[in-house]
């Protein structure tokens, strides 16, 4: 297989390494790469000091239990087709959809997922408070009821928000966490594995994944924290990566962790070269076409999302993808939380025939 070529700006391209990288001599870290990495500073490692409790509503101690019929470890890996869900919404966006979270997980569950991480970039997670993060993670945990495996995305501006939010998913029965580097500051190589560390621990021994996708933090997360990370938190079980095109998602199909591909355009690719599923934005309102294009791993699967994605992006995509849960029967309201915005009237008529297109052999 021809080595993928690193784009200009981005992480050194991976080879697959055959285990873990081993430390030598003064603490730099070694791996097999196309282009050697710059080492990290020797220094010893601490243990970050624990977020502090009172940000967030915790679970009452003896009253919440993990509902999955998974233990929530690293001997039961997370993979196969998980849908970024959407994030219901009522009055205008301004509140929670308590009652949307039950008939929104019925309806991953009756399709096939086998799981779904809530709040990350389908779910508006940023652009909702603290307090209503630990409330969608609590819900969503609920409604699953162990049919599958729950990923909070716990990706916040602070590291201490971020750390609080996943302590929380942990206590709260979550299978896993996910986060996002945190966007808008240019950060260093030790702010990022610091604040990585932070969110890791907080929510060990839960599996914790990195969230790769330099178009929203506005910056790659660089293969060599990714490897200094691993040899901090053995709770790093992997990345949910997505970054295109193919040369610069390749480099982060890294040897002994668990890889999902985000653009759905990917799938195959990314299924032939190791990853072990994808999370997809799409699968929270055509879960069918994304669970075949993962468990067929067929081209033309990957082409179908891909098309149906690019016909959905015509309009406003978070109001598009909620939409068409509530063509599908699903129980819950199109709002959205701004600055994202509604369909106009103009475009609520187009989107009816796009409906009609993508739902084709599907349940309306």
């Amino acid at each position: 297989m021809a080595r993928p070529q690193s784009p200009q700006g981005s992480p050194p391209v991976m080879l697959r390494c055959a285990g873990r990288a081993r430390r030598r001599g003064n603490g730099v870290t070694l791996c097999r790469t196309l282009n050697r990495e710059q080492p990290f500073p020797a220094r010893r490692t601490t243990r970050s000091q624990p977020a502090e409790r009172s940000l967030l509503r915790q679970p009452a101690a003896g009253t919440r239990r993990p509902h999955t019929r998974h233990d929530r470890d690293m001997t039961h890996p997370i993979s196969g087709c998980l849908a970024a869900a959407v994030t219901p919404l009522t009055d205008g966006g301004d509140r929670l959809d308590e009652g949307a979270f039950q008939p929104l997980t019925d309806f991953l569950a009756g399709a096939g997922m086998d799981g779904l991480l809530a709040m990350g970039t389908t779910g508006e997670g940023v652009l909702l408070t603290t307090a209503e993060r630990t409330r969608v993670t609590e819900r969503f945990v609920d409604a699953a009821g162990g049919r599958l495996r729950v990923v909070a995305h716990c990706g916040a501006q602070t590291t201490r928000d971020t750390a609080a939010l996943a302590e929380h998913a942990a206590r709260a029965g979550a299978d896993g966490v996910a986060v996002i580097g945190p966007p808008y500051f240019p950060l260093d190589d030790t702010a990022i594995l610091e604040h990585f560390t932070a969110a890791g621990r907080a929510c060990a021994p839960l599996p914790f994944y990195i969230y790769e996708f330099a178009a929203r933090s506005g910056y790659a997360v660089p293969v060599r924290v990714i490897e200094e990370l691993r040899d901090r938190l053995p709770n790093l079980a992997g990345l949910k990566v997505s970054d295109a095109p193919w040369e610069r998602f390749a480099p982060y199909l890294i040897e002994g962790l668990s890889i999902f591909v985000g653009p759905e355009t990917l799938i195959q690719q990314g299924m032939a070269h190791g990853a072990v599923g994808a999370v997809s934005a799409l699968a929270t309102a055509l879960p069918e076409l994304v669970r075949d294009a993962v468990r067929d791993a067929r081209p033309d699967a990957s082409e179908r999302c891909g098309a149906a994605r690019d016909m959905l992006q015509r309009f406003p995509f978070h109001a598009a993808l909620k939409r068409l849960l509530v063509r599908r029967g699903v129980a819950m309201t199109g709002d959205v939380r701004g600055p994202l915005r509604q369909l106009t009237g103009e475009e609520e008529r187009a989107f009816e025939a796009v409906v009609a297109e993508v739902t084709v052999g599907m349940a309306v």
